[in-house]
């Protein structure tokens, strides 16, 4: 094989299921995310309401993290995957009946919100789970020396899945209504569920099976805080999302500001993954481990800028424009990210140090999206989001001041050491 091959894992069949799975899992999600967020601000017409959806899902994303994390290293990813897929089913099934023309033609409004709220919170404990199976099952579909091929992969389908979700999201709404949308996207997790089963089932590497859970929590969080590259990439990336996402309220901008309806709607969400997109294929040609400490900060900044752009701006284009750039700068600081999580996290410890990472940046979409919903209920849409890519520029200039290992961080050892071990 290629030493530098940009395909070397697509040449994995296994590995081929996994994206298809991972991208009807993830389209869906993100769809649903969307359908909710327009069904909500548009029962509520409050800004605060759509971070309250995100408060209800930190909570248990957030307070489980650490437990599903030393789970999942105990349990075999493949049946993991399955389960989680699952319960994915009836959360859209349960979206579905909620806003379903039955209900909301026979029950209150509040009683309606409580229920998908109610759901949302099952997502996020969902959600605890399903990061370190996927994080865990990656490394075990592909050799180690092409675990940065596989995460740039892995990564670019996840974000692929999004623009397109997204997308269809607004869209969908227009075509089919609310509730129908909801149903395709229980069609589209029935179907991931059963192509799931054509991934064989995966050995168990952790060697510490029955560790007693306290132990086994203290030693995942110990790995990470004592790991100066991988507890810097995750500082930097929570910050910077937790201040600069813009995504909870763009309802409130499509909807007030640039008035552009659900279409348009979709469009704002999905120029973002666009972006992403875009920079995450170039990274499978050019590879990030030369100077990564300093693309990362710099992609960080950037995105910080676009998001202050988005923020200002009213003219529909511009803003799609902003949105794309801040897409394409976050797409390359995710990529590092998950290839420093990939290069440096021993296998026996994959679920502990995913949920680590899920609830430094995971999580940190949720409070973020609590912390824009209050904000814009406070100051303004605009206000809350200048002040958020502001912050996230702040981050990156104290960041790069204080932090001579990310500054300087370099990955090139670490892929020329993982390709020997192979």
């Amino acid at each position: 094989m290629a030493k530098n091959d940009p395909y070397a894992a697509l040449r994995i069949r296994e590995f081929n299921i996994f994206l298809f799975v991972r991208f009807l899992l993830v389209f869906g999600w993100s769809m649903q995310f969307i359908v909710i967020e327009w069904q909500v601000y548009s029962i509520t017409k409050d800004p605060l309401s759509l971070g309250i959806i995100g408060l209800m899902e930190i909570i248990p994303a957030f307070t489980m993290a650490l437990f599903a994390g030393h789970i999942v290293d105990q349990k075999e990813k493949r049946n993991m995957l399955l389960k989680c897929t699952a319960a994915f089913s009836f959360i859209s099934l349960g979206l579905y009946f909620f806003t379903s023309d039955y209900v909301t033609n026979n029950y209150e409004i509040n009683n309606i919100l409580y229920g998908i709220y109610a759901l949302v919170f099952f997502g996020g404990f969902l959600r605890s789970f399903f990061g370190p199976t996927i994080f865990s099952l990656v490394a075990l579909l592909v050799p180690k020396k092409i675990y940065h091929n596989a995460a740039t992969w892995s990564t670019s389908t996840w974000k692929l899945a999004s623009v397109t979700g997204a997308l269809g999201g607004g869209f969908f709404i227009s075509w089919i209504d609310v509730d129908n949308t909801l149903l395709l996207i229980y069609i589209l997790v029935i179907l991931s569920l059963i192509f799931t089963f054509l991934i064989k089932k995966k050995p168990i590497l952790n060697t510490k099976i029955g560790e007693p859970i306290k132990e086994s929590l203290k030693a995942g969080v110990k790995f990470v805080f004592e790991n100066k590259a991988i507890l810097g990439a995750l500082t930097l990336d929570m910050i910077a999302v937790l201040f600069g996402g813009t995504v909870a309220i763009l309802s409130v901008f499509a909807q007030d500001i640039l008035k552009v309806g659900p279409e348009g709607f979709g469009m704002l969400n999905a120029s973002i993954s666009i972006g992403s997109i875009v920079t995450m294929f170039l990274t499978t040609y050019i590879p990030i481990n030369r100077n990564t400490g300093k693309k990362m900060l710099i992609s960080v900044f950037i995105f910080g800028v676009s998001i202050i752009a988005f923020g200002l701006s009213s003219i529909f284009w511009v803003s799609l424009l902003a949105l794309f750039v801040s897409g394409a700068a976050d797409g390359i600081s995710m990529v590092i990210r998950q290839t420093i999580l990939q290069l440096k996290t021993p296998d026996e410890m994959r679920g502990r140090v995913s949920s680590v990472n899920s609830m430094f940046v995971g999580s940190s979409n949720e409070l973020g999206a609590f912390e824009s919903g209050l904000a814009a209920k406070l100051v303004g849409p605009v206000a809350a989001v200048v002040f958020g890519g502001t912050m996230t520029i702040l981050t990156v200039v104290t960041t790069a001041a204080v932090s001579p290992t990310i500054r300087n961080l370099d990955l090139t050892e670490d892929i020329k050491a993982s390709e020997i071990e192979d």
